[in-house]
């Protein structure tokens, strides 16, 4: 009787210890994943940094290049559309040398334009560092959210996707704070001092391609299994999980061994129905972030500030700061929620409460014009707690969503190329709103530029709920059935619950 209880104890003991190894493998995988997805983000912190410091940067350099306001718009907006270089070869680059060293490319790229820019002694060199910046930028914000798909397992993948989106909010908000802190320097140096900092970040991403592994799914696209299942074996729980998840890998980018395809941009621009419904959702989302003005709120930020009633230069850096805060708080909120609540739900927040804060900014503005609808104190506070809120409701939902949207929905073969497409269809938005802000607002001032976006904002309620499925907690394989009838497409959310149903009977 004894030997019974002492063999009995003996195996709870090895199935505790069992239990604890399980625990910390499941840990270990889990800290490895995040750890990979944070150093994947730096790249973004180089594009909300360039965002943020070019808003103050460009009071000084006003006065010490003495441009011109169509150089201006110029500076300011070049770099989103010299990015759709960056963006439209990125995919080409991350499919030929592996996602890992696209990231490493695109620090580099960006570090070069950052001392050139730093250094420029006229406009015309300044440019010329403004558009290697962008090419740079174009591979960051390309391939940061598909390396991170690709490495995150399904039921955190929203929120390890959405990390590029809290990296460019906290470059925003470096950038302000360093608008801020050199201002007061002299006129030549100022700004110069602002720019050359954004170098910093390129210096921990050339530390992280020692870190990170290259992507399982790109390994099995080089016929690089065994490599494949050895990065699976670190990112997932169990060896068995890994083992799965390359099957289902290999099953995914099976037609590429077994049948000829066309090639894949034919493929994108002449595509099959399901593709073309892919093409929709993930360009419409990416434009959509753009056309409803948030860089125009960022960029311009300080002409908003000073329409509104504010007139020192320290007081507006200060109150960018404030915008800084606002935004990085919010998408921290959406971290938290995105994988819980679901991507549609907290679109729909982000595209209403845009809607609302964007015409109330219109409201606050039209004190300036001489047609008030509220009085000049009332109207500068109003517009301070609409720009506040305005980037609020943007980080928390429409903001990182699109990119996790994008990266997640387009099929293994496609998901390079496609992301690229829609972070060129982004980056074209925000630089056209860049490029014109000041123009348009000077023959509709600035209150009616802002009425404009409110009522773009509206038409993106109306996209999110026509055209953008449910995607939360869905393997990326999962994800391309749902696209495979207009029915599953729009109804989405319950289409997708059947064949989750569908899969686990069978």
């Amino acid at each position: 009787m004894g030997l019974v209880k002492h063999k009995g104890g003996e195996e709870e003991e090895e199935e505790a210890l069992q239990a604890l190894k399980r625990d910390n493998r499941r840990n270990e995988s889990k800290r490895y994943v995040y750890e990979c997805a944070v150093f994947a983000s730096l790249n973004s912190v180089l594009l909300g940094y360039d965002v943020g410091v070019m808003s103050g940067a460009i009071l000084f350099i006003q006065k010490d290049l003495q441009i011109t306001e169509v150089q201006e718009e110029l500076l300011v907006g070049c770099l989103s559309i010299i990015a759709l270089v960056g963006s439209l070869c990125g995919g080409r680059t991350s499919d030929a040398i592996g996602r890992k060293w696209t990231i490493g490319l695109a620090a580099i790229v960006f570090q070069t334009g950052a001392g050139v820019m730093a250094l420029a002694p006229s406009f015309e060199v300044l440019m010329i560092g403004r558009l290697l910046a962008g090419v740079g930028i174009g591979f960051g914000v390309m391939i940061a959210p598909v390396y991170i798909a690709e490495i995150s397992p399904a039921v955190a993948r929203g929120t390890l996707t959405s990390f590029p989106e809290i990296f460019i909010n906290l470059g925003i908000l470096l950038g302000y704070v360093s608008n801020y802190a050199f201002s007061g320097y002299s006129e030549h140096i100022n700004w110069r001092i602002m720019l050359g900092v954004g170098i910093l970040p390129s210096v921990f991403i050339g530390f992280a391609l020692f870190f990170i592994p290259e992507s399982p799914r790109w390994l099995v696209m080089q016929n690089r299994e065994a490599e494949a299942l050895s990065v699976l074996i670190r990112i997932n729980e169990t060896e068995s999980d890994a083992t799965n998840r390359l099957t289902e890998i290999l099953q995914a980018s099976n037609p590429l061994k077994k049948r000829e395809e066309k090639a894949v941009w034919r493929e994108l621009f002449n595509p099959s129905p399901s593709i073309r419904r892919m093409l929709i959702t993930g360009c419409g989302i990416q434009c959509f972030q753009q056309i409803t003005g948030i860089d125009a709120t960022i960029y311009y930020s300080p002409v908003i500030f000073r329409d509104a009633g504010i007139k020192s230069d320290t007081e507006i850096l200060a109150m960018t700061i404030a915008v800084g805060v606002t935004k990085t708080v919010f998408i921290l909120v959406a971290i938290f929620l995105i994988d819980r609540v679901g991507r549609k739900p907290l679109l729909y927040v982000s595209t209403v409460g845009m809607t609302a804060c964007l015409g109330l900014l219109g409201i606050a503005l039209t004190h300036q014009e001489g047609s008030s609808l509220v009085s000049p104190g009332v109207g500068t506070w109003l517009a301070i707690l609409a720009v506040c809120g305005n980037v609020a409701f943007f980080s928390i939902g429409i903001g990182p969503i699109c990119w996790v949207l994008t990266s997640e929905i387009f099929p293994l073969r496609l998901r390079a190329q496609a992301s690229a497409v829609g972070a060129v269809g982004n980056r074209l938005s925000s630089g056209f709103v860049a490029m014109s802000f000041l123009t348009v607002s000077h023959k509709i001032t600035v209150a009616g530029t802002f009425f404009i976006f409110s009522f773009i904002s509206l038409l993106s309620v109306y996209f999110v709920y026509r055209f953008v499925p449910e995607t939360k907690g869905k393997s990326l394989e999962q994800i391309e059935m749902l696209f495979q009838s207009e029915v599953d497409w729009r109804g989405g959310e319950v289409q997708l619950e059947r064949l989750v149903q569908r899969d686990v009977v069978f």
